[in-house]
């Protein structure tokens, strides 16, 4: 952007500003600017006038850089987002990478070192819970049992007193009954 005033140039070098098609005028035997004239915007190509123009004016508001668009790493060719990935967003992708990793071996039994505690974590519960119903103390359930009992009780507020006596209350239990299915599975005189 050029502002409006005196270029301190002689009016022989007029042809730079009629290039450029600059309203000036003549005052005190310099050129001066009329109005303020966008000369170059960013990302422009600028032409060689414009260039000396801004060069006689002292006019310096070049910044040079390169634009990577594209870069190539042994035959194959990367977009420039690639260079501006961060330590931190690779870590990101390896943790959840591990994390997908250990639910897949969570999920098909196969032990590796990140899902081994997990596996001894759910092992120990499903022995607590057999040990529970079972009847059956060992030191660590014996441990676990009195900090449960140690503890807040059910978070269903004044009700956790109702609940236990309810629970202790043993309950009639229905007799069970035959259903008919209806010959469901074909048990007719069907010959197939």
């Amino acid at each position: 952007m050029v502002e409006p005033g005196p270029t301190g140039m002689d009016p022989k070098q007029t042809q730079f500003f009629q290039a450029l098609n600059i309203a000036t005028k003549i005052v005190r035997a310099q050129i001066e600017i009329v109005n303020a004239v966008t000369v170059i915007g960013e990302g422009d190509k600028i032409s060689p006038s414009q260039a000396a123009l801004l060069d006689k004016l002292k006019i310096c508001p070049f910044e040079y850089k390169m634009n990577i668009r594209a870069f190539m790493d042994n035959g194959k060719l990367f977009d420039a987002k690639v260079l501006s990935i961060t330590p931190d967003a690779i870590l990101g992708f390896f943790q959840d990478g591990a994390n997908n990793l250990t639910s897949i071996s969570l999920a098909s039994g196969y032990c590796i070192s990140s899902a081994a505690p997990h596996m001894i974590i759910n092992a120990f519960k499903n022995l607590a819970g057999a040990a529970i119903a079972g009847n059956y103390d060992f030191p660590q359930l014996a441990a676990i049992k009195n900090a449960a009992k140690a503890g807040p009780g059910p978070a269903a507020g004044g009700g956790g007193g109702a609940a236990a006596a309810k629970e202790e209350a043993p309950a009639e239990e229905e007799p069970e009954e035959d259903v008919d299915m209806g010959d469901l599975f074909g048990g007719g005189d069907d010959d197939y």
